[in-house]
């Protein structure tokens, strides 16, 4: 019996893997996987281009464009049409001539959300405290198999994001967002493979969107990324269509 209790006392003394990490010290190790700090708030501009296969077996050309703080372009063309949606800062737009659309158009509150993510230039992790992020560490998890580490996000919006971050190189492999639109919950899930450096930071070259029960059923193969190129603000701006006449201009008349 006494035997047994000193087993029992050196076991309850071990260290556990991955139990004694604080979702700080996850959140900083995920910032130097990516690079470091540095090397990330030296990139002021990205340009990246790609493949998207469809789950209906449509290929199309995607891009986006981010330019710091806050501004993001997205474009996907096929068969001659190109849809764009748009954040200047303060206002998201779209063009969706796809569904009939073909003058630009303001976006509502819920469907700008996937846009602002994506807007957010470093990502909800950096800096997370000053955005009014919340983050919590949730202990191991699986994902296709393999051991992951999971993080929580509450986002100051009230979503939240989940990130599976791999236990060795601490980069994303997968995130499961949930935005709560009109007293329901949208969900969505993204993994995340072929990272590669630009400008020293990593970057995800394969990345799956789907939803809980088909995580692949779009995949984007990034074909070539660029940084720190001259982008102009006017790129994202509102378009002239849908700006709000000034008091100047209604004297003018």
């Amino acid at each position: 019996m006494r035997h047994a209790v000193i087993v029992l006392a050196a076991f309850s003394c071990m260290s556990i893997p991955g139990r004694s990490q604080t979702a700080e010290e996850l959140v900083n190790k995920n910032i130097e996987a990516k690079g470091g700090i540095e090397k990330m708030k030296a990139i002021h501009s990205i340009r990246m281009t790609g493949k998207l296969n469809g789950g209906g077996g449509f290929t199309a050309a995607t891009g986006q464009e981010n330019l710091r703080p806050n501004l993001v372009r997205q474009t996907f063309s096929l068969q001659g049409m190109t849809a764009i949606q748009a954040y200047d800062g303060s206002t998201g737009w779209q063009i969706q001539p796809f569904e009939g659309h073909k003058d630009p158009e303001l976006m509502g509150e819920d469907d700008l959300r996937d846009l602002l993510l994506a807007a957010d230039f470093d990502g909800p992790l950096v800096d997370y405290k000053e955005k009014g992020n919340t983050v919590e560490y949730l202990g191991h998890d699986i994902v296709d198999g393999d051991d992951a580490l999971r993080l929580k996000v509450t986002l100051k919006n009230g979503d939240i994001i989940y990130y599976f971050l791999d236990p060795d190189a601490y980069l994303e492999i997968r995130k499961e967002v949930q935005e709560f639109i009109r007293g329901s919950i949208h969900e969505s899930v993204s993994e995340m493979g072929s990272y590669k450096p630009v400008a020293g930071v990593m970057f995800p070259y394969s990345i799956s969107q789907g939803s809980k029960t088909n995580p692949s059923e779009n995949t984007i193969t990034i074909e070539k990324i660029d940084v720190n190129l001259p982008i102009e603000q006017s790129d994202f701006a509102l378009p002239a269509s849908l700006k709000q006449p000034s008091k100047t201009d209604e004297e003018k008349k």
